[in-house]
């Protein structure tokens, strides 16, 4: 999901609430503690030199039970990150307090719930590592042994 994405689904709410990939929610009395642009600098495994960006949302929870973000104010927060740090239309990423690391996340929207989406690592060289796309699946029947020019059974060599 994309700032203008979040910003127009924003607008239309009353309240906010994330889930996460698990299905529970997001304490409702949570904060946004940070939006920004995170910019990731790099060379993969098979050396192209790489550079992503993504805008950052990180949510935070604390005993603050009275105050709640509403969705006009994210939206203000939202557009006064893009004025001040000229952050373009990114996509976003969450960051979120797990039980013992942070998560993050990936961000789409069901029409009710911002759901948070787990993220995974890959391999982005794979043509360079030699890494085969899947696999060869064969059934124990249909395996057949590689023939050679001897130590076959009946080769007479052993």
């Amino acid at each position: 999901m994309k700032l203008s994405e979040i910003k127009k689904e924003l607008k239309k709410l009353a309240t906010i609430a994330f889930q996460l990939p698990n299905g529970d929610l997001v304490p409702t009395h949570f904060h946004v503690t940070e939006v920004g642009k995170t910019i990731k600098h790099f060379i993969d495994c098979g050396g192209a030199v790489r550079k992503e960006e993504v805008a950052n949302f990180q949510l935070w929870e604390a005993n603050d039970y009275d105050h709640r973000l509403h969705p006009e104010k994210l939206v203000h927060i939202i557009e006064l990150s893009e004025e001040k740090l000229q952050i373009p239309d990114l996509e976003i990423e969450v960051e979120y307090q797990m039980k013992d690391t942070i998560g993050k996340f990936d961000l789409d929207f069901d029409g009710t719930n911002f759901l948070l989406i787990s993220k995974v690592t890959d391999c982005l060289a794979k043509d360079k590592c030699g890494i085969p796309a899947e696999k060869p699946k064969v059934k124990i029947g249909e395996w057949k042994q590689k023939e050679t020019s001897c130590c076959s059974p009946d080769s007479g060599c052993c």
